[in-house]
């Protein structure tokens, strides 16, 4: 049952191949006996998972049909559970346990899901690696030496090693299409706006954006499909109809035109990565698409300005966190000062404190114009590049990462390095676009992916390119050796 994808599962239930409730024992005890070699998950819930399992049966039993009831998934934990551990991956939220449920767990629950724990995450989604986290880092399970990407390295490394079909994940910067890279998933961020960040605890508002991670891209429009949706509880959920996306995946691709950024394809990219993006090219043109070469001009600035811009949000969000409402509090406080300080001293690791330095440094007097103002400037320029590209094609085309998975502890010292495996996702949440990221063969044994971007409100078009690319392709089917 391990093996079977989300569509699969939706088929057997109603098929009544076996019930949710096998389906959720078998996960469980895969998860037990499988999950300590890849620390995965931060909290599972078991006794409340079987609850659910049992109930989405007697739903069926009663009549009731969906694609989603009864498919176990599980959330990254950053989203508000009510009754459970919700803790970002941080020391800091010890002991918290959300009164509520965030929009998308509600949402995925009225849908009949069935929920099997937290998933781990670089702490408050700051990173690219899954090491950050207080829980520990996760291993990749294409070589558990190697990381799985990050921030939703948990999900990715769940999902990949066939502990459950499909996951929730977020994606401010490419956290959830690097990871998908790194471990042979896909993965898609929709357009700003098009999922509630209501419940979402966040890290930099303007760019946090939820979405799944699964095997394939039919998965993946099941998912989103339940996840998206207009939200009055979100002030920057956006009130447009969610699109078919399950129907969008049949649309054959004749027509299609593609952009290859020139910017995409030079120095830093590992050529061997850059081999396979071009084997997916033709299987595209084989399939109807015709491409061309564009330029993203603006893309060089797209680091810098994200570390300034996602800092200084992160600085405004994160001063919540002081020992005093909730969470973590550090033991015999001298006076209100030393509770603040030392609470936020011992309850944040190191890269959360880099990054509150950073953008309260962009964001203090004298530097707000050299530095925040200026980064906004870029983001600007950089949509402006997105709007001008797809006057022309219909999506753009390119590798999701510019190295394969590396070592465990490799980049720890020289975070820079590590901020440079984001160069080709996050202009896509600079300028609020979707993306996707598909899997598109391997090298040396590990996997490597192919980002799609569309524009605004293209999602069903990402996933069709995505879905029809997997018809003719297998390596969405591989698994890694021992999972």
């Amino acid at each position: 049952m391990h093996q079977l994808t989300l569509a699969e599962i939706a088929r057997a239930l109603a098929d009544k191949q076996f019930s949710s409730a096998e389906l959720t024992g078998s996960l469980l005890s895969r998860i037990e006996q499988l999950d300590p070699q890849l620390n995965s998950f931060i909290t599972v819930t078991a006794d409340q998972a079987l609850e659910q399992a049992k109930a989405a049966d007697a739903r069926r039993a009663a009549g009731e049909s969906g694609a989603l009831l009864g498919a176990p998934i599980a959330h990254k934990d950053l989203f508000c559970t009510q009754g459970v551990l919700t803790s970002c991956g941080s020391k800091i939220l010890t002991g918290f346990k959300a009164p509520y449920d965030a929009t998308v767990v509600e949402k995925l629950k009225a849908a009949g899901t069935v929920t099997l724990g937290k998933l781990n995450m670089d702490e408050f989604a700051m990173g690219s690696a899954n090491e950050s986290s207080h829980y520990g880092p996760v291993k990749n399970p294409w070589d558990t030496s190697r990381v799985p990407g990050g921030s939703s390295g948990g999900s990715a490394a769940a999902v990949a090693a066939r502990l459950l079909p499909a996951a929730t994940g977020t994606d401010t910067g490419g956290s959830i299409r690097q990871p998908a890279a790194l471990t042979n998933l896909t993965g898609i961020k929709p357009t700003y706006g098009r999922v509630s960040r209501w419940g979402m605890i966040a890290y930099a508002s303007s760019l946090d954006q939820g979405g799944p991670l699964a095997r394939t891209a039919e998965d993946c429009a099941l998912l989103l499909g339940a996840m998206a949706g207009f939200d009055p509880k979100d002030s920057t959920s956006v009130d447009q109809p969610v699109d078919d996306y399950l129907a969008a995946l049949t649309q054959p691709l004749a027509g299609l035109r593609i952009g290859l950024p020139k910017e995409y394809f030079g120095a830093g990219l590992d050529a061997r990565i850059g081999e396979n993006v071009m084997a997916v090219v033709e299987a595209l043109k084989k399939l109807g698409a015709t491409v061309r070469d564009i330029s993203l001009p603006n893309m060089q600035h797209a680091i810098p300005a994200y570390y300034v811009i996602a800092p200084a949000e992160a600085s405004s969000n994160l001063s919540r966190f002081d020992g005093v409402r909730f969470g973590y509090r550090c033991e015999n406080p001298k006076d209100l000062q030393d509770l603040y300080k030392r609470s936020r001293e011992e309850g944040f690791g190191a890269e959360v404190k880099r990054r509150i330095m950073v953008g309260t440094y962009a964001l203090s007097a004298g530097y707000y114009d050299a530095y925040y103002l200026k980064a906004q400037k870029i983001r600007r320029l950089i949509k402006n590049d997105f709007v001008a590209a797809f006057k022309d094609v219909d999506v753009i085309l390119g590798p999701t990462t510019p190295n394969l998975a590396w070592k465990l502890g490799e980049k720890n010292a020289d975070p820079v390095s590590a901020y440079l495996e984001d160069i080709y996702t996050i202009t896509a949440n600079l300028a609020g676009i979707p993306g996707l990221s598909m899997p598109a063969g391997f090298v040396d044994g590990l996997p490597v992916g192919v980002q799609l971007l569309g524009n605004y409100f293209q999602e069903g078009r990402l996933l069709n390119v995505a879905h029809q690319y997997q018809q003719v392709s297998d390596w969405h089917k591989q698994a890694p050796s021992g999972f």
